[in-house]
Parts: C-alpha cells; sequence; structure tokens
C-alpha cells in the first residue's frame, strides 16, 4: 500500500494525526484552542520532582503524529522552557513525526542583540538553539519583539499577530479623533502598519533608556492635543514606561489614553501602578495567562486562541499561514 504523504489529509479532510499537548505555563490557553479545532488536549504528566527537576511522562501513543507542544515562556520563564525542552525530547524518542513548539510569548526575546562594547549573551539566539536541538522541527509564536529572531533559528519559524483581534476592537471603540502612537522609534513599523489598515495618524514616543525596566526622558513627536490616544506595543512588563507615557500625552492635551499589549508580562507590582495610572484602558492578549489576583478594572484580556487554532490547521495540512493576515 502506497504511504501517504505527511501530514495525512484525505480528500481535504484532516485525518486523525494531529495531536495537541500542553505545558503548566497556560493550560486554559491550550485547551481553547483544542475547543477550536474540536479536539482532545493530550494527555502528559509534567510535574516537578522534590528537588525542582522537571519529569515528563507522555500517556499516549505518538508514533507518527503531528505534535503541537502549546507553552508560554512567560514567569517563571526557566521553568516553562526547560518544559517544552523536556517534552519535545520526550516525542522525539517516542519517534513523534513532527514537533511543533507553539510558544505564544517567547521569553528572552528583548535580549536580542549586543550592545555596544557590551559583554552580553545574545540570549533569544541561545534558546533558539536549545530548542532546535531538543527536537522541535519549527516554531508557531505571535508578535515576536523583533522579527530578525526568526534568523536565529535554522528551523522554520511562522511569527503570527494580534493584531487583527486589536483592529476589532479599536474599531468598536468609536473613537472621534483618535491618533495611533508608537511607545519608542522600533515599534513604528508595527504601529504605522496599524495606521495604515484604518487610515489614522501616528506619533511617536522617543524615550532612552539607561538600564533595562528604567528609562532615562521621554519626548513626542507629534500633536495630540484633544485627541484619543492608542498606544500599540508587543509587551507590557513592568507598565513604568507605558504609565508614564500615558501621563505626558495628558498633559500634552491627550483626550484618553488606551494601550494594546500583545504579551501581558506584568511583572512585580505593575498591576497596582496601570490602575493608578493616567491610562484609560489597557488590551491585552491571552498568551500570558493572568490569574485573578492579577486583575485590574483597567485591564481587558482579548484571545487569541482562534488565530492560533487555524494558524496549527494550517501547519498540519501545509497551508500558508502567511495568508491569515493578507
Amino acid at each position: 500500500m502506497k504511504q501517504q504523504p505527511f501530514p495525512f489529509v484525505r480528500d481535504g479532510i484532516l485525518q486523525d494525526r494531529m495531536m495537541i499537548f500542553s505545558g503548566n505555563s497556560n493550560i486554559k490557553f491550550a485547551k481553547e484552542i483544542c475547543k477550536k479545532l474540536e479536539i482532545s488536549l493530550g494527555s502528559a504528566d509534567v510535574s516537578t520532582f522534590s528537588d525542582g527537576e522537571i519529569s515528563v511522562d507522555i500517556k499516549q501513543n505518538v508514533r507518527g503524529q503531528d505534535i503541537f507542544i502549546v507553552q508560554t515562556t512567560s514567569n517563571p520563564c526557566n521553568h516553562h522552557l526547560m518544559e517544552i525542552v523536556l517534552m519535545a525530547d520526550a516525542f522525539r524518542r517516542s519517534s513523534a513525526g513532527r514537533i511543533t513548539a507553539v510558544i505564544p510569548y517567547y521569553g528572552y526575546s528583548r535580549q536580542d542583540r549586543r550592545p555596544r562594547s557590551a559583554r552580553v549573551p545574545i540570549s533569544a539566539k541561545v534558546i533558539a538553539d536549545i530548542l532546535a536541538s531538543s527536537g522541535v522541527h519549527r516554531i508557531l509564536t505571535m508578535d515576536l519583539h523583533a522579527d530578525q529572531i526568526q534568523g536565529f533559528f535554522n528551523i522554520p519559524v511562522d511569527n503570527i499577530y494580534a493584531s487583527k483581534i486589536f483592529l476589532d476592537h479599536i474599531i468598536n471603540q468609536n473613537f472621534k479623533n483618535a491618533i495611533l502612537v508608537s511607545p519608542d522609534v522600533g515599534g513604528v513599523v508595527r504601529t504605522r502598519a496599524i495606521a495604515k489598515s484604518i487610515g489614522w495618524d501616528i506619533a511617536i514616543i522617543d524615550k532612552r533608556r539607561n538600564r533595562p525596566n528604567e528609562v532615562e526622558a521621554i519626548n513626542l513627536i507629534g500633536d495630540v492635543n484633544g485627541r484619543e490616544c492608542v498606544i500599540v506595543d508587543d509587551i507590557v512588563d513592568t507598565a513604568g514606561t507605558l504609565c508614564n507615557a500615558a501621563e505626558m500625552l495628558k498633559k500634552r492635551g491627550a483626550t484618553q489614553v488606551w494601550s494594546y499589549c500583545t504579551h501581558a508580562v506584568l511583572s512585580g507590582d505593575s498591576i497596582e501602578i496601570v490602575e493608578k495610572s493616567n491610562l484609560d484602558g489597557l488590551v491585552v492578549s491571552d498568551t500570558v495567562f493572568l490569574p485573578n489576583n492579577r486583575n485590574s478594572s483597567k485591564i481587558h484580556q482579548l484571545s487569541v486562541a482562534e488565530i492560533f487554532a487555524e494558524a496549527i490547521k494550517r501547519i498540519n495540512t501545509d497551508q500558508s499561514v502567511s495568508s491569515l493576515f493578507e
């Protein structure tokens, strides 16, 4: 009998060779993806020994299967990263057909270059090498901090975007005289792409950073007086820079300040900082799990599970992922 090509599709119907598993970083998100695809989450025991070492035990036969491991590398980043590495190795040693690491938020992405004269690692590249060497065949992620990180991998990378979900929400806000604001010069391309879709003007915040999570000065390029400002970014971490930007925009005459950030890292006392800030709203995706004790009346979470489900289905059936955003 002639062997079927991989992945196994007959008469345009997806056959039973796709399996989705999850680490412990965002099980709720993995289940949402499975719900959209109308399949069950795979059975795996991912736990911790008494000394802190991670234990992985795959409870199902995965030989020849198209495996997708859903695991965001949020806090504790190192623990969640090690879970996905060990899971990938377990699947490789169990003769899985293909292993795709679905990493909604790719940790260490902000360490993507070596500043002049600094003796530091390029951590994003190190993590890319670790994932590939563990047996991962391809990566599916969302809104990488820098697009060039895809070049750190020697395996295929699909970088998808939350912009469609955010655009729908922005349009439904019915702003009267809005302007999109890039939080720094590096985010201009992302902001301009969204502005082009809805025909808005853009402004740029010029911030100068002395050290990580600390900003020296903030300047504004553009006029925001009497306008609603919408800040678009990929990550909100300590929220200090974002809230300082909101304060400056209000002082420059902005009537409202909203922010749309894909990855809600929100470390430390960031929730309290957002709650007390001049921000009118912070809209984030569910790439990072937000427990109930991290809620704020100003924070609104939108799901990107449907986008990931569609991307996974297209990878499984060898269809274009990029056409999702054309």
